[in-house]
Order: C-alpha cells, then sequence, then structure tokens
C-alpha cells in the first residue's frame, strides 16, 4: 500500500498575479488541483470586500481585487474564509488569506508552497483553529498576443501553431495563462473557418516574450500574410467595439493598424494584423469569442 506524505494538504501547483498601472486592482490567479475544493474557495472568497469579481478559467480560479485590507466576520460554514488585505510594493504583490477548521489549511500551506510564490509567512492550522497566511508574488502585466493567417489551403492551422508557441517561450518569466479561439466574418480570402487566435501571459518582461514569440512565429508561419499583435495592459477594452466590427463583416486592414499605441504593438503587419487584433479583446470570452454574428 502506498503512503501518503501531507494527508491534509493539497499544494496549489501555482499561483500569479497581475496588477493595473495605477496599483488599484490585482488579478490573482489560482491553479487548482482539487476542484472541489477551488468551488468551495470561489463561492466564500468572493464575499471578501476586496474581491470584485471572481470566475473559474479551466483549472484556474481568477479572482479581480481591489488593493486594502479589511477585517473579516469569519463563521463556520457561512463565511469560513476569505482574502483580507491586498498590497503591492513596487514589482511584488502580497495577498493575505485568512480561514477556520478546514478553510485554514487552504488559506495557509496548501497556498504557501505554491510555484510563483517567492516567500511566505503562515501560521499553524487545521482541526478548529483560525489561520492565517501572506504570500507574496511577483508583480507581473498581461500580455495578450493576437496572431492570424498562418496556414495555406493545403496545410496548416493558426491555432495550434499558437498554442504550441505559447507553450515554448513560458517560462518563469512568462506564465501562459490561456488560448483563444476567436470566429471572425468569413471574408472571400479566409483560409476556410476564419479565425484569429489570442494567447494570455502574465509576464515580467514583455518585450522579451513578445520577441521570442515573434521569432518562433516568422519560422513557421505557412503564409505571406501573417498579422501578430502584442497588447500590454490590464484590460483591452478599448478593442472591444472593432472585435465585434471583425466579427459581424469585413473591416479594413487600415482600421486595424491604426489602433497602433502605446498598449499595442503590431509585430508582424500582413493582412492577419486585422484577426490578430480583432482577437485580443475576447481573451477568456470564450462564447463570445466563438459566436459567428455575419454570413459570407
Amino acid at each position: 500500500m502506498s503512503d501518503i506524505s501531507d494527508p491534509y494538504i493539497i499544494h496549489y501547483p501555482w499561483i500569479c498575479a497581475v496588477s493595473d498601472d495605477t496599483a488599484g486592482q490585482v488579478e490573482l490567479i489560482e491553479c487548482f488541483d482539487c476542484i472541489g475544493g477551488a468551488m468551495w474557495v470561489k463561492k466564500h472568497y468572493a464575499q471578501s470586500p476586496l474581491v470584485t469579481d471572481v470566475r473559474t478559467v479551466g483549472s484556474m480560479n481568477r479572482f479581480l481585487l481591489r488593493t486594502g485590507e479589511v477585517d473579516l466576520a469569519l463563521e463556520g460554514s457561512r463565511f469560513p474564509a476569505g482574502i483580507s488585505k491586498v498590497a503591492i510594493n513596487g514589482d511584488e504583490i502580497a495577498i493575505s488569506y485568512i480561514g477556520m477548521g478546514g478553510g485554514g489549511v487552504g488559506a495557509t500551506i496548501c497556498r504557501a508552497s505554491a510555484e510563483g510564490v517567492l516567500r511566505s509567512v503562515y501560521d499553524e492550522s487545521g482541526g478548529g483553529k483560525i489561520a492565517g497566511s501572506t504570500i507574496v508574488l511577483p508583480r507581473k502585466s498581461r500580455v495578450l498576443i493576437g496572431v492570424d493567417d498562418t496556414d495555406t489551403p493545403e496545410e496548416g492551422a493558426t491555432w495550434t501553431l499558437v498554442h504550441n508557441i505559447s507553450r515554448v517561450v513560458a517560462n518563469e518569466k512568462h506564465r501562459y495563462l490561456s488560448h483563444t479561439i476567436v470566429q471572425l466574418f468569413p471574408v472571400p480570402f479566409r483560409t476556410k473557418n476564419c479565425v484569429g487566435v489570442v494567447a494570455e501571459f502574465a509576464s515580467s518582461d514583455p518585450e522579451d516574450l513578445a520577441e521570442r514569440f515573434a521569432e518562433l512565429l516568422k519560422r513557421y508561419t505557412l503564409s505571406e500574410e501573417t498579422g501578430m499583435a502584442v497588447f500590454t495592459g490590464f484590460s483591452p477594452e478599448r478593442l472591444l467595439e472593432f472585435g465585434w466590427r471583425t466579427k459581424s463583416g469585413q473591416v479594413s486592414v487600415a482600421d486595424a493598424r491604426a489602433l497602433a499605441g502605446a498598449d499595442l504593438k503590431i509585430w508582424i503587419n500582413g493582412r492577419g494584423i486585422t484577426g490578430a487584433i480583432a482577437a485580443i479583446p475576447f481573451y477568456t470570452r470564450y462564447d463570445e469569442g466563438l459566436t459567428l454574428c455575419g454570413q459570407s
């Protein structure tokens, strides 16, 4: 019979966080190993005044947080655990958790040992104890890489190439978070299905990430019309109206290129730049991204 080394601990595989430029908002992204525990956390942590939104994407719980510190009136069964402090200090983000009973175990050692945690302090937990912890994470930026037009009628598929490149460039500095296929208006010059793809990263060096991604994309693309755009920032909301227009009808390449700015850089400037930019605001918005709005 096999032994269990830590029968009362479930370690989070990894945790990371991105923040906005004002240091007022944080998205905390926790990769979980136990779905039951993750859904319990999602239910109860949402009650913290510091949590403005929480959603599950694949094997991640993603918490939108505001910075600050609060006292949590914990109550067994009703509000047994939560996030009590969010602080941004230079290039680090500190998150404090507290919980009672089994919720205290999750709030302490289960998170403290996750990959991505720079350091932590935590109380002894378990049984009926109330226990807390603080984990310190590197402050990272959200980087969204949009790609379109990498295949030909004979071979290739943009969605597979983007995923494989994303896996190769991912490392300690660049956490690969999500991959979203976005249905675009079926223009006459499409290969077949007419989709763009956006890959999301949490990165401590966005320029290095973009350079490495572009190098591999140029090496493996099969098309002369490839487009690659990189958005760096907390939210690409300003691109959403353009995204819906591109899903609803044919738009000009000039309109797409005109969106470039401090937060949005064009790295490969083929005709596919239209779909590359249009895909970006739909990251993790899977149902909307796959909606077909127009007819060919």
